[in-house]
């Protein structure tokens, strides 16, 4: 008997996680695979955020239910993080804390959208934006950019997609899996667009700001007439390298930050207690760490382009932020190697895994089915020797 939902039906498992399991069962088996699938900082939390944690269990203070919200005092600080890093004004009632962004996109999702209520998606997109849209019975509208402008799709593409249906737009600056960044400029122009419609909220995924190698970040929720209707997300596990402890936020206008905490209420409550206490140190806490973090990033990037500039067939452009590569790999579909055919993206990264022992996540997963992600958050090393068994597998393609 199938007992499953048509909504559990209606979504894919997460290509990026999917990888990283077949990953796991080569490497099982003692085949050595070069990981560059999983967005994770190949860094470890710092000291002074561990001792934060360390000291919250030894107080004993911290080991009951806390507010499904967030600790008062750490909104306190997001609140003026928000002020202080991005402009924008949000009080601490505006803020929720949940277990990771990735449940703050779900939070907002669940508790705005009605059945048929469309979505505009910045494509390429991080890949849960629109599973997380079709569980909340919603329906996803891809905007799609290029590689020749950035993957950054255009103020009039948005103006064109836009229905009575429309409740929501949703992007990611720095964006995963282009590592493009929208500047004020680009924002303004999209907030253009938006001005005769208030009845659209904006969703401003920010988790890569502090990744970051181009121009000032940008929140577009600063523009005239925007905060009031901008969802600003953001976390912990990219720019403090605090992946596993499962920290996001969110600023919202407060009856969306009201809707979400009562959606978190129902679903999992607050976030891990002795977690918030190493947000909070993250947060009051030097800098250095994560600004060494992002200058190793920028080295990588460097690197890395130079060497995707060799391998035949691969167009990469320069991304702004973040820690990934989204070259277009078309050239390659419907190219083989005695029995195996490259007729998907999907193909060439699981040929990919399978020669030359480097996992990759598809483009088609990320709403791109021309395109691959390389994730750069590996040690130089492994990131020599991976392009350079990709390159020497791609050769064997004909």
């Amino acid at each position: 008997m199938n007992a499953l939902s048509n909504r559990i039906k209606s979504i894919p498992e997460s290509a990026t996680l999917a990888m990283a399991a077949k990953a796991r069962e080569m490497k099982e088996k003692g085949i050595e695979v070069i990981s560059l699938s999983l967005g994770e900082p190949d860094f470890k939390t710092p000291k002074h955020i561990q001792e934060a944690a360390k000291e919250a269990i030894d107080s004993q203070n911290y080991f009951a239910y806390p507010p499904v919200n967030g600790y008062l005092d750490l909104r306190k600080a997001i609140s003026e993080k928000f002020e202080k890093d991005n402009g924008l004004n949000y009080s601490p009632d505006q803020i929720v804390v949940s277990n990771g962004a990735k449940q703050s996109i779900a939070n907002v999702f669940m508790a705005m959208l009605n059945p048929g209520d469309e979505v505009i998606v910045l494509t390429p997109y991080w890949v849960s934006y629109s599973a997380m849209i079709l569980l909340a019975e919603g329906t996803p509208v891809f905007v799609r950019g290029t590689i020749e402008n950035d993957f950054k799709a255009t103020a009039n593409q948005i103006r064109e997609a836009i229905t009575d249906k429309t409740k929501a737009l949703i992007f990611s600056s720095p964006c995963n899996p282009t590592g493009s960044v929208f500047n004020r400029k680009e924002l303004e122009a999209i907030a253009e667009v938006l001005k005769d419609r208030k009845d659209i909220t904006v969703i401003s995924d920010e988790i890569y700001e502090l990744i970051n190698f181009g121009e000032k970040h940008e929140s577009i929720g600063t523009l005239d007439g925007m905060q009031d209707r901008t969802v600003t997300v953001n976390g912990f596990s990219k720019g403090f390298a605090m992946t596993g402890w499962r920290v996001g936020y969110i600023g919202a206008p407060l009856w969306l930050a009201k809707a979400s905490n009562k959606m978190q209420g129902q679903y999992t409550s607050g976030n891990c207690s002795i977690a918030q206490r190493a947000a909070l140190g993250a947060l009051t806490g030097p800098m250095e760490p994560t600004h060494e973090m992002a200058r190793a990033y920028e080295k990588r990037r460097a690197l890395v382009y130079n060497l995707l500039k060799e391998v035949p067939g691969f167009e990469v452009n320069m991304p702004q932020g973040a820690f990934y590569f989204f070259p277009n790999v078309r050239h390659y579909l419907g190219k083989s190697l005695g029995d195996i055919k490259i007729e998907s993206i999907n193909d060439l990264c699981m040929y990919l895994l399978e020669d030359a022992h480097v996992s990759l996540v598809t483009g088609e997963a990320f709403g791109d089915p021309e395109c691959l992600r390389l994730s750069y958050a590996a040690s130089e090393d492994d990131l020599k020797t991976a392009i350079a068994k990709i390159k020497e597998s791609l050769a064997k393609l004909l």
